[in-house]
C-alpha cells in the first residue's frame, strides 16, 4: 500500500465522479439547441374527409348560381331558335314534287339538284331539300320468265319530295 493516503477532507480531482460530502451537485449545461418540431396535428377522420370532399368536388354552385346559369342557357337556345325560325320566314316558300336526284361523280345521288329543279320548276331559283324518297327502278328484262336477274338490271334512284325554295 504503498501510495500517498489522502485525506478525507481533500478536494475531489475532477472527473473521476466524486463529492464532497454535503458539496451540492453541478451537472453539466448541455448547449442549447432548438427544440424538437411539435408533432403535426393530427385530425380527425371528420377533418380528413372534408379535405378530401373539396379535392373531388371544389367548384359546387350554389342553387341560386345554377339557375342563373339555366336560365343564361335557355336565352341562348331560345335566341338560336329565332334565328332559325327567321330564316324559314323570309323570302321563300316549302314547296312539294317528285324530281329525280341526278346521280353525282361519286354514285351517290346529289339532291341538292334535285331540290333547285324542283323550286326552278315553281318559279323560285334555287332551293334544299327537306324531305327525300328513294325507289328502285328496274329494266323490263327482269320480268322475262325464268331470266336470272343481273346487277345491273336496277338501280335505286332517289327523289326529292319537298323543298325549301328562294
Amino acid at each position: 500500500m504503498g501510495g500517498p493516503a489522502r485525506s478525507q477532507n481533500a478536494p475531489a480531482q475532477p472527473g473521476l465522479g466524486l463529492q464532497e460530502p454535503g458539496a451540492p451537485t453541478i451537472s453539466p449545461q448541455p448547449q442549447s439547441e432548438p427544440a424538437p418540431p411539435m408533432p403535426k396535428e393530427n385530425p380527425g377522420l371528420i377533418d380528413e374527409m372534408g379535405k378530401l370532399f373539396d379535392k373531388v368536388v371544389p367548384n359546387i354552385k350554389s342553387p341560386s348560381e345554377t339557375i342563373n346559369d339555366l336560365n343564361a342557357r335557355a336565352k341562348d337556345v331560345a335566341k338560336g331558335a329565332g334565328d332559325v325560325l327567321s330564316r324559314f320566314t323570309g323570302p321563300g316558300s316549302m314547296v312539294s314534287g317528285r324530281v329525280v336526284c341526278p346521280v353525282a361523280a361519286n354514285g351517290t345521288p346529289d339532291c341538292k339538284l334535285g331540290a333547285d329543279k324542283l323550286c326552278q320548276a315553281k318559279g323560285f331559283k334555287e332551293g334544299k331539300s327537306l324531305s327525300t324518297d328513294a325507289a328502285q327502278t328496274c329494266s323490263a328484262k327482269v320480268l322475262i320468265p325464268g331470266r336470272t336477274r343481273k346487277p345491273d338490271d336496277c338501280r335505286t334512284d332517289g327523289y326529292v319530295t319537298s323543298a325549301l325554295c328562294q
